[in-house]
C-alpha cells in the first residue's frame, strides 16, 4: 500500500480517566515513529505505575492491517487492547500509541464491562484538538563544498524546504526535510547535486 498524501495523527501526548465501582483507567495516548519508540513509553509507565494491575495498550504504525496491534496484558482476552485498538481505528488515526493503565477497585467489572471501560478511557484521551492532519515528509542528505553553500542556502530560503541538521566545514553536510507534496519541486531544484552524495528517507 502507498504512502497517502496526508493522514490523522496527534500533535503531542495526551491523557484520559475513566472510572468504575472503584477501579481507575488512566488512559495515555502518544504520536510515535516505530516499535522502539512504543517500547519506551509502555516501560515508563510499567515504571511510574507499579502498583497499577494492567498496562493494555494499542497502536497503529503504518498504512497496512499488519502494523495495527494491541495488547490486553493479563485482562481477558480481546477485553482491553481491541477496544482500545478500536478507537484509533475510529478517530483514522496512524503513528498513535494510547496505553491504559488500570488500578483495580475490588470488585470485577466482567468482559462488556472491560470493554467499556477501556474503550471510554481510550476515547478520553484522543482529544479532537489533538489531533492534526500530517504530511509525510522526505527528509534527504546532501554534502557539498563550501563554495557550493550559497546556491544550496538559495534554494532553501526560496522553496518549502526546513534544515533538520547542518555541519558547515569545507565539506558541508546538511539534512533536509519537505512534504512528499512538493518532492519534485524540490527535487529539480536539488537536482546538480545529486553527483556530491545523496540519499533520502520517507518520514
Amino acid at each position: 500500500m502507498s504512502t497517502p498524501t496526508s493522514y490523522l495523527t496527534l500533535i503531542g501526548n495526551s491523557e484520559g480517566l475513566y472510572k468504575d465501582k472503584g477501579s481507575k483507567f488512566i488512559a495515555y495516548a502518544y504520536p510515535v515513529k516505530d516499535l522502539e519508540e512504543i517500547k519506551t513509553y509502555i516501560q515508563l509507565l510499567k515504571e511510574e505505575h507499579p502498583k497499577s494491575r494492567h498496562v493494555c495498550y494499542a497502536y497503529r504504525l503504518g498504512f497496512t492491517p499488519e502494523e495495527a496491534r494491541s495488547n490486553d496484558d493479563g485482562e481477558p482476552s480481546g477485553s482491553a487492547g481491541k477496544p482500545i485498538l478500536n478507537t484509533i481505528l475510529s478517530n483514522n488515526l496512524y503513528y498513535t500509541l494510547v496505553a491504559v493503565v488500570r488500578y483495580f477497585g475490588g470488585t470485577l467489572l466482567g468482559v462488556p464491562g472491560l470493554i467499556h471501560a477501556y474503550k471510554e478511557a481510550s476515547l478520553d484521551a484522543l482529544k479532537e484538538e489533538n489531533i492534526y492532519i500530517k504530511e509525510p515528509e522526505k527528509i534527504i542528505q546532501i554534502e557539498i563544498g563550501y563554495a557550493e553553500l550559497n546556491d544550496l542556502m538559495k534554494i532553501i530560503k526560496k522553496y518549502p524546504v526546513r534544515i533538520v541538521k547542518q555541519e558547515i566545514n569545507n565539506l558541508c553536510t546538511f539534512e533536509l526535510a519537505f512534504k512528499l507534496s512538493d518532492e519534485e519541486m524540490v527535487m529539480k531544484k536539488l537536482e546538480d547535486f545529486n553527483k556530491l552524495g545523496l540519499t533520502s528517507h520517507n518520514s
